[in-house]
């Protein structure tokens, strides 16, 4: 048994760190040519191959690391959107990974990534390709933001602003319904419920969570932005945190 728990523990270690080696590699591996493909190609071809080929990267790393037989995924209820008109996902934020779990499921895509990221030529010339929006400056993102949306691009925003510190969500900053509410697009609330707080904003990465480690993701309502931005993503925390509360009760 004593055998058998290590060899079991270095396997672990072997998907877990080896899992995300694999996802640095492949992402490298696309945002090299993007780099190129992104000045060569027509915008709009560009941008649909680019969304596409992030979401082939996504679906890959998710792939792999659930073959393993460590990590068990259900995120279905994320298929319905594939077909949608432009609109704005707003999702709770528990790990680094959810930005790749909605990805991995929805081919026309794109999120809000920090300037540093964009620059980063592991992710930058694939994000840059898929039309990925800066948060340089607020007034950017707004930009950016809205003209995503008016080409017809799903746009998803974390209205916690930062992975979840304060169980269940933190509060929500107002951005992201003044970006729908410009935009004249609804706001399509997803639920990610995580096993483990692995990749979550206090969690050190070289702690080995408690495997398997389950994703489920989950639709919420839909809903129109009116009125005063700020009262919205007000009403909309409440929301979040009542379903959240109801789920785990």
């Amino acid at each position: 048994m004593w055998a058998w728990r290590k060899l079991r523990s270095l396997y672990e270690y072997i998907v877990l760190y080896g899992g995300l080696l694999f996802f640095a590699i492949i992402c490298l591996a696309w945002s090299l040519p993007a780099s190129l493909f992104r000045h060569l190609l027509p915008k709009r071809t560009a941008l649909r191959v680019g969304r596409y080929a992030i979401m082939l990267v996504f679906r890959t790393y998710l792939f792999v690391i659930r073959a393993s037989g460590l990590v068990k995924l259900d995120l279905t209820a994320l298929d319905a959107l594939r077909n949608e008109p432009s609109l704005v996902i707003a999702t709770n934020h528990p790990a680094l990974i959810d930005v790749v779990l909605v990805g991995s499921r929805l081919p026309n895509f794109v999120c809000v990534l920090k300037a540093a990221l964009l620059d980063n030529p592991l992710l930058g010339g694939g994000a840059s390709m898929a039309g990925y929006v800066r948060n340089d400056s607020t007034a950017m993102l707004m930009r950016e933001s809205g003209v995503a949306l008016r080409e017809g691009a799903q746009l998803l925003i974390f209205p916690e602003g930062t992975r979840t510190v304060r169980h269940p969500v933190n509060e929500f900053k107002g951005g992201f319904a003044l970006v729908a509410k410009k935009a004249g697009v609804p706001v399509q609330t997803v639920f990610i419920e995580a096993s483990s707080p692995f990749l979550g904003k206090n969690w050190s990465f070289f702690d080995k969570p408690v495997f398997p480690l389950r994703y489920t993701a989950r639709l919420g309502e839909r809903f129109e932005v009116k009125g005063d931005a700020k009262t919205f993503a007000a009403d909309l925390e409440r929301y979040y945190r009542e379903q959240m509360t109801q789920k785990q009760t």
